[in-house]
């Protein structure tokens, strides 16, 4: 629990995990760069995230004259995202499925550094330093909030995160794909009633993680934080309404998302790498911000590292746990980068029987709709390596045996390619048959290259040594 015990204040004192806390930790690891003074929210402070995205988290002083910091990058890789969890890479996933299957209800208390301060007046690109990030985004957006929604009829709460186009001094767009939030929202219209949110920005990356976790209608995934954090998380009731949010964020905006309006919203850049369209979305009135003393403001690139991990991760939790309910064999799972951390899934397994790999991908399709295509492959495989996937298709894989394709089935609306999320999927067997000849699928290997110490193999001077050895 490493990252998280660094989380004290300046006398050493243990404090509520937070943002803050994990920017501490990145600085004292020399994994936090600072940007210049005055850089513009408009391109220019993304452009320079981008650049960083797969090295260090950047934090922008005073971007667009705005007294608000900035934050981008909050993770580069898997192991930052273990490091903020207090775990070692390779127990990632197992961490959040134990949070999965055994959240920790939060606690509600009735003050909070989150509502330090809070404005009733609100104009929201003066108050907050919103970023526009890609080039053909329709305008500044808001991408790291957790939108908190609460169920109209039974007051339980959903997080998620959703796109958020600022489209007024008080409004703003968002887009509501088919999930939770979305069906408490009809939920409210279907009464003539506004669906009670708060936008949540700046927090402890558990509670990022833990938003995006595929878990069952009515769980609140502040419990599934609270299990990663190892502790409950603190919530406090919204100042104009019901919503209850995470105590130690640095930004709060409550509103209401209205009902029988829709504007446009959009393009933006999205996951696929692509833009999504601009058409007519729901809309969320606000009606106060509440921030702490001095709030750091958190963004993410649309369809950068960061977007694709955050989503990526929770997501190979749950389809390992979903597979490995009907598969024992199935031993990791990893959504590669290459297919956007959502559409391509690699599956490593310990072969059991001839035709199971078939069944795992079938199986791994009905785990999540965006899935399209699903590579399955033996344990010695290193499904952290795109190469070492593509060379086990390449040497293991024959198409008119080890192929499965399912035409008409749901996708991801999102996929360009797709007929609005009308998708086919693909399967391949890449693991080796069970009964061979003992070298006929034996890789190769250098005896010894575990142990090479280049410091002692090698000298120190390699361009006098080559002269020597000319000169004879």
């Amino acid at each position: 629990m490493e990252a998280i015990r660094t989380n004290t204040d300046t006398a050493g004192r243990s404090v509520h995990p937070d943002l803050r806390g994990w920017l501490r930790w990145l600085a004292a690891t020399d994994r936090l760069a600072v940007a210049r003074k005055g850089l513009s929210l408009i391109d220019e402070l993304a452009a320079v995230a981008k650049k960083l995205e797969n090295e260090r988290a950047v934090l922008f002083p005073s971007p667009g004259q705005h007294s608000i910091p900035v934050v981008a990058n909050l993770f580069a890789d898997r192991g930052w995202i273990a490091d903020s969890l207090g775990v070692p890479t390779g127990e990632l996933l197992s961490r959040f499925q134990n949070a999965v299957r055994h959240p920790l209800p939060w606690v509600e208390v009735m003050a909070a550094p989150v509502q330090d301060i809070v404005h009733h007046k609100v104009d929201l690109l003066a108050q907050l330093p919103i970023p526009k990030h890609n080039e053909h985004d329709s305008g500044p957006y808001i991408t790291a909030a957790l939108l908190i929604a609460r169920n109209p009829k039974t007051g339980i709460q959903n997080v998620s995160i959703h796109r958020c186009q600022v489209s007024g001094p008080d409004r703003i767009g968002v887009l509501l794909l088919p999930r939770h939030t979305l069906h408490y929202f009809r939920m409210a219209e279907e009464a003539g009633e506004a669906l009670e949110i708060a936008l949540v920005i700046g927090v402890h990356p558990a509670c990022i993680l833990a938003s995006q976790a595929i878990a069952a209608l009515d769980v609140d995934e502040m419990e599934i934080a609270g299990a990663l954090l190892g502790q409950p998380v603190e919530m406090v009731k919204c100042r104009t309404n019901r919503v209850r949010v995470p105590a130690y964020a640095e930004i709060v905006i409550e509103g209401r998302i209205l009902p029988k309006v829709r504007e446009p919203e959009g393009p933006f850049g999205e996951f696929p790498q692509y833009y999504g369209p601009r058409a007519d979305r729901e809309v969320i009135q606000v009606d106060a911000i509440a921030h702490r003393k001095n709030p750091i403001f958190h963004t993410i690139v649309g369809g950068g590292v960061e977007h694709l991990l955050l989503g990526g991760i929770p997501r190979e939790a749950t389809l390992l746990d979903h597979l490995q309910r009907s598969f024992p064999s199935v031993r990791d799972v990893r959504l590669t980068r290459g297919g956007t951390c959502r559409y391509h899934l690699a599956v490593k397994i310990d072969k059991a029987s001839q035709g199971e790999p078939k069944n795992i991908i079938m199986g791994a399709f009905g785990g999540h709709y965006d899935l399209k295509q699903v590579v399955v492959v033996d344990m010695d495989v290193n499904i952290d390596d795109e190469s070492e996937i593509e060379w086990a298709i390449a040497t293991r894989f024959q198409a008119d045996r080890d192929l499965v394709i399912v035409s008409g089935a749901q996708g991801s609306k999102l996929d360009p390619s797709s007929n609005n999320g009308i998708s086919a999927k693909m399967g391949i067997d890449a693991t080796k048959p069970l009964s061979t000849e003992p070298m006929e699928f034996k890789r190769i290997h250098v005896k010894g290259v575990e142990n090479v110490d280049l410091g002692q193999a090698l000298q120190d001077d390699p361009k006098a040594a080559f002269a020597r050895i000319i000169a004879g």
